[in-house]
């Protein structure tokens, strides 16, 4: 979770356990920790060798947060952030790369010894280096293939976009550049962007693409959350208002938990109630945040936007569904303490989210059905 001045967007959830709050008949919930420990942590021992320099790496030696999730063949597949004990000791100055891990039944996981996706001497080589990978999301389209949308992070540059992969097995993935890039003879090229959720719908305990009025639709940003829609998964173009900007449909509500401001979560789901959208939701640090909360805390809420016109907000929880309560959610690189949801999945009856913890860990949670 990085500030900054462009433009971005939002999603949402619900808790029971960690939000007192009427819940209102469209959100999924109430949320209950599955286990009461990190279910991913670091492992210093874990050694890869880094195709830019041509070193070997502890490439999970410090953190491992922000997962993104699906289930494949019965099991649940994670996709988390890994960050290596290269850099300055602070948030950002790391090189993130993403590993995969399965689990039979949502809290035990078996982890692949080396990362799956990592910046490379590619054609993305410019935006991922030195920076990285981060903050996945994950989706099946109709074809099978899965589609991430990831953070690309250069520090060279300063300078952060949504890209956009795809792979049929979860390990080999084939990049694709930026999600909104030569959109509008290039009106998108220089925005800073990030944070991405595509709309899914239910196909058993799959969650695939679903296509809305003929299009893929995928909410997006930080700060500020907008849509953008697409006909194939990868090449995406922003929904904008009559000034020819982006639509804003979520941002920062002073004295609620996302007084700071609200970023986009997990893909959000098709339901009989409209399209519903998990958030990430930052407290203020200043007089605007809510009193209830840590300054700068990131907890979880939902929203729930129109089938028939995605732009279209219908309802919106004022009170977190899941938030930081936990030490191991409460320390870390991230003090404030983070809920940080980007895995949403179906699992054995339930919903199962995976979370980031205080940009440290990676926590589970679950419905009862």
């Amino acid at each position: 979770m990085r500030g900054w001045a462009g433009i971005c967007f939002v999603l949402t959830l619900a808790s029971g356990v960690a939000g007192a709050q009427t819940k209102q008949d469209w959100v999924i919930g109430p949320w209950m920790r599955a286990s009461d420990a990190p279910v991913i942590t670091p492992r210093k021992e874990s050694v890869f060798n880094d195709p830019v320099n041509g070193m070997p790496v502890h490439w999970e030696a410090l953190h491992t947060f922000n997962p993104a999730a699906v289930v494949r063949d019965g099991k649940v597949h994670v996709l988390y952030r890994a960050e290596d004990d290269s850099g300055e000791m602070q948030i950002g100055m790391h090189v993130s790369r993403l590993g995969l891990a399965v689990s039979e039944d949502g809290v035990h996981f078996e982890r692949r010894a080396t990362p799956v996706f990592y910046p490379a001497n590619d054609a993305q080589a410019d935006r991922e280096q030195p920076g990285g990978v981060e903050d996945p999301r994950i989706v099946e389209g109709e074809d099978g293939i899965y589609v991430m949308t990831y953070t690309q992070w250069s520090r060279k540059r300063n300078a952060y976009t949504v890209g956009i992969a795809r792979s049929r097995d979860l390990i080999h993935w084939t990049k694709y550049g930026p999600a909104f890039a030569g959109v509008k003879d290039g009106k998108y090229d220089s925005l800073l962007y990030k944070s991405a959720g595509i709309v899914t719908r239910h196909v058993g305990e799959r969650l695939v693409a679903a296509k809305i009025n003929g299009s893929y639709w995928m909410y997006w940003g930080e700060i500020k959350v907008g849509l953008a829609t697409s006909k194939d998964l990868v090449h995406w173009t922003p929904v904008e208002d009559e000034s020819g900007k982006p639509v804003v449909l979520l941002e920062a509500r002073p004295g609620l938990p996302d007084s700071g401001f609200p970023e986009t979560g997990p893909p959000p789901v098709l339901t009989e109630h409209g399209i519903v959208m998990l958030y990430n939701a930052k407290n203020a640090t200043d007089e605007t945040r809510d009193k209830s909360l840590a300054a700068g805390a990131y907890s979880v809420e939902e929203a729930v936007f129109s089938t028939a016109d995605p732009t279209k907000l219908l309802g919106r929880t004022e009170q977190p569904v899941f938030k930081p309560e936990r030490p191991f959610e409460q320390s870390g690189q991230y003090a404030a303490g983070t809920t940080f949801a980007e895995g949403l999945v179906r699992f054995k009856g339930k919903w199962w989210l995976y979370y980031g913890c205080a940009d440290s860990f990676v926590g589970a949670a679950a419905t009862s059905h």
